[in-house]
């Protein structure tokens, strides 16, 4: 008999019938065999059983209208109380629907066929099949108005601290009413899990902040501290130094602090959390190879040019992912509101809780180490 191809060492297509009992890990796991169902099998291993070792710092970015549909409630949320994402890159257009659950407004299931001039007519919004009153809308708007009226808020700051600050609000006003783990800013206050936007002048949140400004409101988006906040919190996570949280963690004996990006969507949030590499190697010259870890879900195709379609192997070739750790890259082609649910679900019941890094706390010692290193290169 002919010696077989190497090519055909792979698992062979022979999965259990799915019963009742079928439980969501082993529908991954023995179900997921082929095509795109094969790429969040492997996203769900790659995040659970990698990408969650204690030495890795998980950045998460986010886009499309998630927290519209409840997905902060559902999966994000529960995976920042587990320890399982360490700071954010979001559209202001996320956070900004978000604070609709935690001051206590409703969105609804719809039709996503029903008649835009009807919706109009009875004052609903619609964002596909969600529905909500108009009115939720200009609540919300009067809520980060009255905010941003407070004295914390009268200067530039990055916009980790502008969404910290907010947080804060949105925590006690979830207090007030009864509330509780409604509101992504409010449980990134309350983990001190930073939180940054890429292009805060884009959605109702910005909007506001701007129609404050016309009143001499003295708050101001600085971003050239979040594009150097996070590029510090990247290399202090391969340096070793962001990878404890309150209380110090053993640290694997020979193990290095490593870097896994988590994208949902594309957009500038994507680009944002993936030029931290190039900030610190090509811009100040810090010795640096890459992130570790690159896990993308999206609907996005590369050859169309568009960042969101961008495969990890370009990203290596910008430095923004280490050469050596592609084989630990997963893109996912799938719907974030699909795949997003059933990696949460995974990692929930496959891997323990690790204790939150509460990174928004170090960002100053994170920033001496940046800029100490900076110190000592060529490119100054």
């Amino acid at each position: 008999m002919a010696t077989r191809s190497k090519l055909l060492r792979g698992r062979k297509i022979d999965p259990a019938p799915i019963t009742s009992k079928t439980s969501l890990t082993s529908l991954v796991d023995e179900a997921f065999l082929a095509y795109n169902a094969a790429r969040l099998r492997e996203a769900c291993q790659l995040f659970t059983r990698k990408m969650l070792e204690p030495e890795v710092t998980i950045g998460l970015s986010l886009t499309g209208a998630l927290t519209p549909a409840g997905l902060c409630i559902s999966a994000l949320i529960p995976l920042i109380k587990a320890g399982f994402i360490d700071w954010i890159i979001s559209t202001g257009a996320n956070l900004y629907h978000d604070t609709h659950f935690g001051i206590g407004l409703s969105m609804h299931q719809g039709d996503a066929q029903t008649s835009d001039i009807v919706l109009r007519e009875e004052e609903v919004v619609r964002i596909y099949d969600i529905f909500f009153d108009y009115s939720v809308l200009l609540d919300t708007d009067a809520f980060f108005r009255k905010i941003i009226e407070a004295k914390e808020f009268q200067k530039p700051m990055s916009t980790a601290e502008f969404h910290y600050l907010c947080g804060r609000y949105v925590h006690e006003r979830e207090r007030k009413l009864g509330l509780k783990d409604k509101s992504l800013l409010a449980v990134a206050y309350e983990y001190a899990l930073p939180i940054y936007t890429s292009s805060p002048g884009d959605s109702s949140i910005g909007m506001n902040v701007a129609a404050k400004a016309l009143q001499g409101n003295k708050l101001a988006f600085d971003p050239s501290l979040d594009v150097n906040e996070t590029a510090a919190i990247v290399l202090a996570a391969k340096r070793n130094s962001g990878n404890a949280g309150k209380k110090k963690t053993k640290q694997r004996k020979g193990k290095p602090g490593q870097s896994a990006v988590f994208i949902l969507g594309g957009g500038s949030p994507k680009n944002f959390l993936l030029q931290t590499e190039p900030q610190i190697q090509e811009v100040l010259g810090i010795d640096e190879r890459g992130h570790d870890y690159f896990l993308q879900v999206t609907d996005a195709r590369p050859d169309t040019g568009g960042l969101s379609g961008a495969t990890p192997g370009e990203a290596v070739s910008w430095g923004k992912v280490d050469p050596d750790r592609l084989p630990d890259a997963v893109v996912c082609y799938v719907d974030s509101t699909i795949a997003l649910p059933i990696i949460t679900a995974y990692a929930l019941a496959q891997h323990a809780p690790r204790e939150p890094k509460r990174l928004y706390e170090r960002r100053d010692e994170f920033m001496s180490l940046l800029l100490a290193e900076y110190k000592k290169s060529k490119r100054r």
